[in-house]
């Protein structure tokens, strides 16, 4: 019994002298000075992710050395750095480490804290400095492919008149708006939005043509035209109030494209503005 006993701590010795170097190197209690990582290398062609941030994350994580080097945990710390889409880190014999980046591609701002990538992800705000003229768009986050889909139409609608997209916006009543980059609010609702926008694009250049004040805002809740508010000249001489007119019909505002004496054709209308921009959705 006592020499079995023996044979057996003899073999958990064996184990334990040949078993904790190697947990000593795993875990970086020895050989971090002797097999050290050196050299950080980068996926090429990053535009917004700080190089000089990139190291500073990663430092804590190399100083282990090539054996004890959390890659799981270095590849966390940064996906959580700004504009990092997808991180990949993997070490390279002797002693290399490699970070392979996925950047967000911005699309558009997500309301006011956040980021639309092209790949359809939102990603905050903070910490990064938001690219200009990007066109705003705004919804519930399960509600993206619809609100992208619809901004993507409507702006291949207005783009022969020379309009882009500055807002667009569904609310929770899954009714639509949006805003024109020259200003012009215009209130789309919840039924037949593309329809609406496409009748709506395809007059507005006569529209603003024939009109001697500028337009402010469109209301298309209309079965069969749209409701204008138009800017009046305030005592101190800018635009200021506006006029209220019935809606005019979309067939006579159809009209109007082709016909010379189409300016008593444009209803002065009776708006009924929602100051919000509600965006496109497979729903509408």
């Amino acid at each position: 019994m006592i020499r079995r006993t023996l044979q057996v701590v003899t073999w958990a010795m064996a184990i334990a002298l040949v078993a904790l170097p190697v947990v000593a190197l795993v875990n970086g209690w020895i050989g971090a000075e002797r097999w050290p990582l050196r050299t950080l290398r980068v996926t090429e062609g990053l535009e917004r992710v700080d190089p000089a941030r990139l190291r500073e994350v990663l430092l804590p994580h190399a100083s282990a050395g090539f054996f004890a080097v959390r890659l799981d945990q270095a590849q966390t710390a940064v996906a959580r750095l700004p504009w990092v889409e997808h991180a990949e880190v993997r070490k390279l014999w002797p002693d290399v480490l490699e970070v392979r980046i996925v950047e967000h591609r911005p699309f558009a701002r997500w309301g006011s804290d956040r980021l639309l990538s092209e790949q359809g992800r939102l990603f905050p705000v903070e910490g990064i400095e938001v690219p200009a003229g990007l066109p705003e768009l705004q919804g519930p986050d399960a509600r993206v492919p619809d609100v992208v889909a619809l901004y993507n139409e409507a702006r291949e609608l207005f783009v022969p008149g020379g309009f882009a997209i500055a807002k667009l916006a569904l609310d929770r009543r899954d009714s639509w708006s949006l805003v024109l980059d020259n200003g012009v609010e215009v209130t789309v609702g919840s039924q037949e939005a593309r329809l609406r926008l496409q009748r709506f694009a395809r007059v507005l250049p006569q529209l603003l043509a024939r009109a001697p004040q500028p337009l402010r805002r469109a209301d298309l809740r209309y079965t069969n035209g749209f409701a204008l508010e138009w800017a009046t000249p305030g005592a101190d001489g800018d635009a200021s109030g506006g006029v209220d007119v019935p809606a005019a019909p979309a067939a006579a505002l159809a009209r109007l494209a082709s016909s010379p004496h189409g300016e008593a054709l444009v209803p002065r209308p009776n708006a009924n503005p929602v100051p919000r921009f509600p965006v496109s959705g497979s729903s509408t």
